[in-house]
């Protein structure tokens, strides 16, 4: 199959269409500034316990500045995984996660947050540090390779920072998991995260971490909650800016703790593997309706496959590409929940390209692969973090066994057989 490789110049962002056979070289990630949107996010399986409604006041114990607080065990967690028995199928979990997760007033944050409640879902949302520091205090950041205060995504207005407190808050309250983003999001350039060394992604890490634990210090605002979560215990995992980097972020990682990074570009629908002792949760090549090769299950590869080198392409091509996009990340459902049951991976932004076509197509996969749980399938909406607790009590020789599955391969003589 041919390979499909497209670049998007717009402030710096990078989109990449995902040919088949040779998607592992391949990356996609979207930027934005404060004035376009900015996003990303993240959800999880809640299981019995369903998403909560309202939120009573949980005792809180201040940590630092009392930006963030100890408040308990996190809600609308889903039971303590087990291991396959014998003969078991393995369950089809979805993971949708957004990056940038800020909310700039076009209510997409709390639009999917509202979604994943109704169907007692989880997703990740990997939070940009910077999205939560005041363009006021840009010179508190100190980005690797690159001068003091810059960044490729925009600085949010006060009003949006504050906004996307309430939606962070509100997110773990729902169960769902915050990862990061990192900062600047540097795709092109001599100051890439493609170059940043491992001690440049933990200056980069450190300092994230940083605008979140104490984002009252930085903005002032010290009658708002606090973030009801340990970020330092919270924290474990991310995706980098446009996919870059991986391979000097894992080492990193591994001294923090981490225990996965979905940074890996041009993945494949097949059961994962750990990477220095850390989980390699990559974005996936799925069926492309139409056309001839494979996309990466992410709207900005969408948006580059379609309408090549603009975000607001002539609007008569809207409702063709949203029904493309939404059929490509339902042929990578159908596709893994008939044969392989290989995780499948979905990045999102909160953003309007297009005119906002990916967030409803998305919307409708949501909807496609929540109806199919609700009908009784052992479908799982989760987090990563969810993802990774369910793979580290499996036995090694059944995750082996599983991994021999390639991509859209049956178990031969069926599931009862196969991990007999």
């Amino acid at each position: 199959m041919r390979t499909v490789s497209r670049n998007l110049s717009r402030r710096g962002m990078l989109g990449l269409g995902a040919g088949a056979a040779a998607a592992a070289t391949l990356a996609g990630c979207g930027s934005h500034t404060s004035s376009d949107g900015a996003g990303h996010a993240n959800g999880s399986e809640q299981g019995k316990n369903g998403q909560g409604g309202g939120h009573t006041e949980r005792p809180a114990r201040p940590i630092g500045d009392g930006s963030t607080a100890f408040t308990g065990k996190q809600p609308h967690q889903p039971a303590r995984p087990e291991p396959l028995e014998p003969g078991q199928t393995p369950p089809q979990f979805v993971i949708f996660s957004w990056d940038g997760a800020g909310e700039v007033g076009n209510g997409l944050f709390p639009r999917f947050l509202d979604l994943a409640k109704e169907h007692g879902a989880s997703m990740t949302f990997f939070l940009s540090g910077l999205y939560l520091l005041p363009e006021s205090k840009k010179r508190m950041y100190e980005p690797p390779n690159n001068p003091r205060g810059a960044s490729d995504i925009g600085y949010l207005s006060d009003p949006h920072v504050k906004a996307t407190l309430t939606n962070v808050r509100r997110a773990w309250l729902e169960g769902h998991e915050i990862g990061t983003h990192f900062n600047g999001h540097f795709c092109t350039g001599h100051g890439t995260v493609a170059n940043w060394t491992p001690q440049q992604w933990r200056s980069e890490i450190d300092q994230a971490k940083s605008f979140v634990k104490n984002w009252k210090t930085n903005t002032g605002w010290h009658d708002l909650p606090a973030l009801p979560f340990d970020y330092d215990k919270e924290l474990a995992g991310g995706r980098t800016p446009c996919l870059l980097g991986q391979n000097n972020l894992l080492p990193t990682a591994r001294e923090l703790g981490w225990r996965y990074d979905a940074s890996s570009p041009g993945g494949r629908q097949v059961w994962p593997v750990k990477r220095l002792g850390i989980w390699d949760l990559p974005l996936q090549q799925v069926p492309f309706p139409g056309r001839s090769f494979e996309v990466l299950s992410m709207d900005y590869n969408m948006l580059a496959n379609q309408s090549v080198n603009s975000t607001k392409a002539p609007a008569y091509n809207y409702p063709g590409w949203r029904k493309q996009s939404a059929q490509a990340y339902i042929a990578g459902f159908e596709r893994a929940y008939t044969t392989n049951r290989a995780p499948f991976f979905i990045g999102n932004h909160f953003e309007q390209w297009n005119g906002g076509i990916y967030m409803d197509s998305v919307e409708e996969a949501f909807k496609h692969i929540a109806r199919e749980k609700e009908k009784g399938a052992d479908v799982r909406l989760v987090s990563f973090r969810q993802f990774v607790d369910w793979m580290d009590v499996q036995k090694p020789e059944v995750l082996a066994k599983l991994r021999t599955l390639e991509v859209g391969q049956r178990p031969a003589g069926g599931w009862k057989q196969f991990l007999a």
